[in-house]
């Protein structure tokens, strides 16, 4: 009864997102317009999920960043997600989908609509129309280029994000997804990665390390002995806000990839493994933080969160649901003990960024090389059992073989890329603008005008600033 409901209310919304278009030619609805327009209709809202993730990344680290930055962080997910957009029709899509070689696709550029479709073979049979897997795949990378630019927060020039996420969008995420997704050779060895531990997560936390290691820490981060100062972020709300968007961004994220309703309801179930994840990386973060340091630390539940997202994305579609509770509770574990670990290592990454979505993306991918069952393998068709389900170890090998070839290129091409910038035109702004805020620096405009002129002139007056 509930699935004739679900199909009959995708029937309806489907009669008005194709009303004419699909069902003109014949004059009646057939089996296969149906299906058609259904997946369409599926794939676009789960394209405008991700999309929408967006404003829980600008939510998130305008939150975690001190009030004089808010504006600049915020403002620069918008810019990056117009680089996205642009970098991705230009040679991202391409290189990412295109008919090539298992290293990477060389047709398909200045990608012109359903008529390219002879240049992606990868889509040929997916019932879904070109034009809106260019979009969902798109705001895939968009998500990841976002994750990239987190590690750059409170000292990096404006131009670098320009500069760098071009290059990001158009050569070194595009790789990586064609090495799993597109026809690569990750792919061919039967890579098990549903929706991007390793390709979206990986790839971006690892070019975000790169960042945060050349630019160095921002001022006052420690002190001459080298121990942290805690630099708190200006609004906690918002850092809430933007993990909640983040998560119900993420059912377009993972059950968005299955790319049809129908499938006896697939979807559902990774949406089921997704959101227990979730909150079992809650509740682990927050307990673990509360025995370790005596209170229950809010940032370090946020963290949970995202990173147990960050760990069934990659293997929501391979695994049973207690282990997908297993997934997210380590995932949580993980990034506490690993943000601390780093940060004592003089790693000053302001939104965690290689902690959440890199050491997560890790365990994500080395999980479903431990806990994929045989049925759900061979219902999605990708890879093998895991090593707990008698499995062995050759798609733990190859889960392994991903993440480690995935972090040395983007690693390599990410600091040879920011090294020449460095040496070149500079990646950090001066002690001055960054003393002063890059809200001001970069954009002569506070985020927070009326707060941050009083502060400036209570400081200037010499009261001092609480």
């Amino acid at each position: 009864m509930k699935k004739k409901w679900l199909y009959g209310g995708l029937i309806f919304l489907a009669s008005f997102a194709f009303p004419v278009s699909a069902f003109a030619a014949e004059g009646e609805v057939t089996a296969p317009v149906l299906e058609l327009g259904l997946n369409s209709l599926f794939v676009f809202v789960a394209a405008m999920l991700v999309f929408f993730m967006q404003a829980g990344f600008a939510l998130l680290e305008a939150g975690t960043v001190r009030m004089k930055n808010a504006g600049h962080v915020a403002g620069k997910t918008v810019l990056t997600l117009g680089i996205s957009v642009l970098a991705w029709w230009l040679l991202g899509f391409g290189f990412a989908f295109g008919d090539g070689n298992s290293f990477l696709g060389t047709t398909g550029f200045l990608f012109g609509g359903e008529g390219d479709i002879g240049s992606f073979s990868v889509f040929s049979e997916i019932g879904v129309p070109l034009n809106l897997m260019f979009l969902f795949q798109m705001a895939f990378a968009a998500v990841s280029l976002a994750i990239a630019c987190g590690g750059m927060a409170e000292r990096a020039k404006l131009s670098v994000y320009i500069i760098f996420g071009t290059i990001f969008i158009v050569l070194i995420y595009p790789i990586v997804a064609h090495w799993v997704w597109g026809g690569g050779w990750l792919g061919n060895l039967g890579m098990q990665d549903y929706a991007g531990s390793t390709v979206v997560h990986l790839t971006g936390a690892t070019a975000a390390l790169a960042a945060t290691i050349l630019l160095k820490p921002r001022l006052g981060k420690y002190n001459k002995d080298g121990k942290p100062n805690n630099i708190p972020g200006h609004n906690q709300v918002l850092t809430v806000l933007g993990v909640i968007i983040l998560w119900i961004g993420w059912f377009g994220f993972n059950p968005g990839s299955a790319l049809t309703p129908l499938n006896d309801g697939f979807f559902g179930y990774v949406l089921m493994t997704t959101n227990l994840a979730a909150a079992a990386g809650a509740v682990a973060a927050l307990l673990i933080s509360w025995a370790v340091m005596g209170k229950s630390d809010i940032p370090s539940m946020l963290n949970g969160v995202l990173a147990a997202l960050v760990a069934i994305t990659g293997s929501c579609a391979f695994v049973d649901a207690w282990a997908s509770i297993i997934i997210g509770a380590v995932a949580g574990i993980l990034t506490f003990f690993t943000a601390r670990w780093f940060e004592r290592a003089g790693l000053d990454d302001p939104i965690y960024a290689f902690s959440v979505h890199g050491i997560a993306g890790v365990w994500g991918a080395i999980s479903t090389g431990l806990f994929a069952t045989p049925e759900l393998a061979e219902k999605t068709g990708v890879g093998k059992a895991g090593l707990f389900y008698g499995g062995g170890f050759g798609q733990l090998g190859v889960q392994l073989l991903g993440v480690i070839g995935t972090f040395a290129f983007v690693l390599v091409v990410s600091f040879l890329v920011l090294g020449i910038m460095k040496w070149t035109t500079g990646l950090r702004v001066t002690e001055e603008e960054e003393t002063m805020g890059l809200d001001i620096s970069e954009h002569g405009t506070y985020g927070y005008p009326e707060q941050m002129n009083l502060l400036n002139k209570n400081t200037s007056s010499g009261i001092p600033a609480e």
